[in-house]
């Protein structure tokens, strides 16, 4: 059973998805706490603890765009999954794009999941209901700290 909120990081620049991402989150039964950055470079920075972001926690799920500005998602994950502090942090890929492409990319630069952003409110509810349920409840997450 969960004993302390959950640290999530979305890294999305769209505030309206933020919006509608966070209400999902809301209305779920865990409890969370949501950390947005808007691009790859301040998710770098978030994650690394550098700068503004000195003091962050370590996010137990990273909610990823790929189509971002300065840093897009594809370069992110390129540095996080290689880098062994960082490596072990769920990334599911949330984003508009249904490219075959950005698919592929994606998995091969290791994310855990890819999910396409449904248009609708309700459709996009649903999907942050299942994924807080899966990636929250059903799944065992890796310790914080590399041992």
């Amino acid at each position: 059973m969960q004993t302390r909120a959950m640290q999530i990081l979305m890294v999305e620049d769209n505030d309206g998805d933020v919006f509608l991402t966070i209400e999902a989150l809301k209305s779920a039964k865990v409890a969370n706490v949501v950390h947005v950055v808007h691009d790859g470079v301040e998710a770098l920075d978030f994650l690394q603890r550098r700068g503004k972001y000195a003091g962050a926690v370590r996010p137990d799920l990273i909610l990823l765009d790929l189509n971002l500005p300065r840093k897009d998602g594809r370069e992110l994950l390129a540095e996080i999954k290689p880098d062994p502090d960082l490596r072990r942090i769920p990334v599911v890929v949330l984003t508009s794009s249904n490219a075959e492409k950005d698919v592929a990319r994606s998995y091969d630069l290791h994310a855990n999941c890819y999910i396409v952003k449904p248009v609708d409110f309700n459709g996009l509810m649903e999907v942050v209901k299942s994924i807080e349920e899966f990636w929250l409840m059903v799944v065992r997450l890796p310790p914080k700290t590399s041992e």
